[in-house]
C-alpha cells in the first residue's frame, strides 16, 4: 500500500468519503478517506494508466472482436479510464456515473479529464440504481466502485450482476476490480459466475493483490491460446500495455487445457 503526504479538501456531504490529493515525482492521486490510492495520474503523461489494477482491467480487449461503440463506467475516481479511452479508442462513446460529487468535481479540475460532450459525459448517480435504466445499449461496462475502506456492497450482489447483464449488448462484457484478499472474493466470483454462466475470467494485478474480473454476455469468439498470442502481440503495440503478460495470467489463473480457453 502506498503511503503519500496528502491534503484534505472539504468534506463531502451523504457520509460520503472524504477526497484527498496527493502528489510525487509528477504522479498526482486520488485517495478517499484514507491514505490509499484509489486513482494516480502521470502529470507529463495523463493518458497512462499508472497503477498496475487500471491496466489489468484492460484485459477485456483481448476478446473484444470490435472496438466498443459505448463503455459506462461506475466509479470515476481521478478519470483514468476516461482520459485512456480518449485517447486510444477516440470514437467510442463513454459515460461515467459516480455517486460523490466532490470526485466529480476534483476529477473535473485536477485531473484533465477529456472534454465533456456527447462522446464523453459524467452522471452524478449511484452506479447501481443508474445500470438498471440501460436495456442492452452498452458494449462495456468498468466498475470499480470502492468508499475507501472496501468494495461497495451494492456493487456485489447478483441483483446488480443481472442488472449489468440487461445492460450489456449482445457481445458485452462486464470487468471489475476486485481485492483478492477480501474474505467474501471467492463469494463474488461465485456470484458472478452464477449470473452470466459461467463465462468469467479472472486476470490479477501486477502488484496489490488487486484481480480484474470479467464476465461475458456470450462466449468470446476467440478462445485458442496461440490466436490469443498473437492478437496479444499486436495490442501490445497498439497499446502500450503488456497483453502477452496478461495472456499468461490468464493462462495460470483460469480453467483451460494449454490451447483453449472454456467460455
Amino acid at each position: 500500500m502506498h503511503r503519500h503526504p496528502y491534503r484534505r479538501l472539504r468534506s463531502s456531504k451523504f457520509h460520503l468519503p472524504e477526497v484527498g490529493i496527493s502528489e510525487e515525482n509528477n504522479i498526482r492521486s486520488l485517495h478517499l478517506g484514507s491514505e490509499t490510492i484509489q486513482s494516480s495520474m502521470n502529470l507529463d503523461k495523463p493518458e497512462e494508466l499508472v497503477l498496475s489494477y487500471s491496466r489489468a482491467m484492460m484485459g477485456w480487449l483481448l476478446f473484444a472482436e470490435a472496438q466498443p461503440a459505448h463503455i459506462t463506467q461506475i466509479g470515476l475516481g481521478g478519470g483514468s479510464f476516461a482520459r485512456w479511452f480518449d485517447f486510444h479508442l477516440p470514437e467510442t462513446r463513454q459515460t461515467a456515473i459516480d455517486i460523490n460529487p466532490q470526485v466529480i468535481n476534483v476529477a473535473r479540475s485536477l485531473f484533465e479529464l477529456p472534454f465533456e460532450d456527447e462522446r464523453f459525459e459524467i452522471i452524478e448517480a449511484d452506479g447501481a440504481e443508474y445500470i438498471k435504466t440501460l436495456r442492452h445499449s452498452t458494449d462495456v461496462i468498468l466498475v470499480d466502485g470502492f468508499d475507501g475502506e472496501q468494495i461497495i456492497d451494492a456493487l456485489v450482489g447478483e441483483a446488480f450482476f443481472e442488472d449489468c447483464r440487461h445492460a450489456l449488448s449482445d457481445n458485452g462484457i462486464f470487468v471489475t476490480n476486485w481485492w483478492s484478499g477480501d474474505k467474501r472474493y471467492q463469494r463474488f466470483v461465485e456470484r458472478l459466475l452464477n449470473i452470466f454462466d459461467g463465462r468469467v475470467l479472472e486476470l490479477p494485478a501486477e502488484s496489490h493483490g488487486n484481480m480484474a474480473v470479467m464476465a461475458f454476455q456470450q462466449s468470446p469468439k476467440e478462445q485458442n491460446i496461440d490466436n490469443l498470442k498473437k492478437r496479444a502481440e499486436k495490442l501490445s503495440t497498439q497499446y502500450g500495455l503488456d497483453f502477452k503478460r496478461m495472456l499468461c495470467d490468464l493462462k495460470a489463473n483460469n480453467q483451460n487445457n494449454g490451447k483453449h480457453f472454456y467460455l
